[in-house]
């Protein structure tokens, strides 16, 4: 019988388990899809191969805020100002042997890697998070999908940042890292400036220890894979993102894995594309960012929302204690500096639940003239996953909406009867 490890605890009062026989391709994405960010635990994976696989899945690990906040140990309401402060001061964490491995020889067939929805390449690796360190600027984590090639072959999605700097200036070692907790999956889906390390942010989250196997350094995953940059490039895609529209096809780098550390209890994480963990780790860990951004203008933030019908990247909603008749404007323009893949902002008053869409349209309705309250911004740069802006430039159109109370003496007009 599949026992957890006790620091995985917190998932346990809303696990949900399945013992049935599922297989890797297609069945793991529909019953993600039905546990609603849920954590969900598959015990009978099918491989390719037909055999079962020896490692659990487990999903939704940070599927919800909450989630996130019961780990951490602090109120929902107060998490992105407690992740926030961690963002903005960072700690060294201490580094140990690999002493919890087993190593194993290359062979990536023995995980449970899924392969997602119809059309996509192949089978991805959704939750890996890959550590790489470079002389000058240290550590960095972030979150790269990575295609099965072969047995012991992936090529990674690597964006124009930092990992792809790393590689320009000839970083080739790194450690793929599947199975965290939720410091490390949060602070690896942020975007500090380049030698900010994302670990050095976990670890003011919550302590941690890094782990160096055989001079990569690596998080104390359940599963690492030790590779290196090949120099070569391979077709990456088709791939679900999270906007749940297919991403273009691309010539990306492959690595080459060396070594697999696997811990003796060990489970493979799955992010099911489009869904809610994906869109909670990807847009909820830009919040930090963003209400630093706000307050250092001088804005009153009282809570930030990037909406999942926006894929929790592309659209933000900001309740805001309005001080000033500039402050919405204010925080339109500083939300849009701080994530520059924003397409859209709206601003709204404290009376507004931003979590209920019905609140926040009723707010457009009431309190938004659009030649007066509407800001549109052109030939900005935007985000590749959004299928409408220039696949290549980047360029795109976007626009803020000032949805707050316009006239402060006549307030009581604007109030919703209770």
């Amino acid at each position: 019988m599949y026992t957890l490890d006790p620091r995985y605890d917190y998932i346990k009062p809303d696990l949900i388990v399945i013992d049935e026989k599922i297989s890797y391709k297609h069945e793991i994405s529909r019953y993600i899809r039905s546990s609603r960010g849920k954590p969900i635990l598959f015990k009978n994976v099918v491989l390719p191969s037909g055999d079962l696989s020896r490692y659990p899945v487990i999903a939704n690990l940070a599927g919800s805020r909450e989630i996130i906040a019961r780990y951490l140990g602090v109120e929902v309401d107060r998490l992105a100002y407690y992740m926030m402060d961690a963002y903005k001061s960072p700690s060294k964490p201490r580094v140990t042997a690999p002493d919890e491995y087993i190593i194993l020889e290359p062979n990536l067939d023995i995980l449970p890697i899924a392969e997602h929805y119809p059309g996509e390449a192949g089978r991805y690796i959704t939750a890996s998070i890959v550590i790489a360190e470079d002389p000058e600027y240290g550590l960095n984590a972030s979150y790269h999908r990575m295609l099965q090639l072969s047995r012991d072959k992936l090529v990674a999605r690597v964006v124009p940042r930092h990992l792809h700097l790393y590689i320009e200036r000839g970083v080739k070692d790194v450690a793929i890292c599947i199975g965290n907790t939720p410091e490390i999956l949060v602070a690896a889906a942020m975007s500090p400036p380049l030698g900010v390390s994302e670990m050095d942010i976990a670890n003011s989250l919550k302590p941690i220890k890094l782990v160096d196997f055989d001079g990569v350094i690596g998080a104390p995953s359940e599963i690492v894979l030790v590779g290196r940059f090949t120099g070569e490039r391979h077709r990456e895609g088709p791939f679900v993102d999270v906007t749940g529209t297919y991403d273009i096809v691309r010539m990306e780098p492959v690595i080459k894995v060396e070594k697999m550390y696997i811990k003796e209890n060990a489970f493979y994480h799955d992010i099911l594309p489009a869904d809610q963990e994906h869109k909670i780790l990807m847009g909820y860990s830009r919040v930090p960012s963003i209400l630093d951004a706000l307050l250092d203008v001088g804005i009153d933030v009282k809570d930030i929302y990037l909406t999942p019908g926006g894929a929790s990247w592309l659209h933000c909603i900001i309740k805001i204690r309005k001080t000033s008749e500039d402050d919405p404007k204010k925080a339109i323009d500083a939300a849009f500096k701080a994530h520059r893949s924003l397409k859209m902002v709206i601003v709204v008053d404290e009376d507004i639940d931003i979590y209920d869409w019905e609140s926040v349209e009723w707010a457009l309705a009431t309190r938004v003239q659009p030649d007066r309250d509407v800001y549109i911004y052109r030939n900005v740069k935007g985000s590749s996953l959004d299928p409408s802006a220039d696949q290549v430039t980047r360029l795109t159109s976007k626009w803020g909406i000032d949805a707050t109370i316009p006239d402060p003496s006549r307030k009581r007009d604007f109030m919703r009867v209770v």
